[in-house]
């Protein structure tokens, strides 16, 4: 009950514990790891986008195939 419980963060190889980090670092870390998570977030949106973009070009393609089914 009376441990603390870390984080760690490796850089370079070399684990250092958080609270060893000045302020400018562990801010920089935040940094990183919001730009991890919103990259994490655009990947994410580009495969719905892809999938989406998909879709609509095979509708395309069978409309112009099969225009009856399509069309309304």
């Amino acid at each position: 009950m009376g441990e603390e419980i870390s984080n760690v963060v490796s850089i370079n190889g070399q684990e250092i514990p958080e609270q060893d980090l000045s302020d400018n670092q562990r801010y920089l870390i935040m940094q990183i790891r919001d730009l991890e998570t919103q990259i994490n977030a655009i990947k994410m949106q580009l495969g719905q986008r892809e999938v989406s973009l998909s879709a609509f070009t095979n509708l395309l393609i069978e409309s112009v195939e099969k225009p009856s089914i399509i069309e309304k």
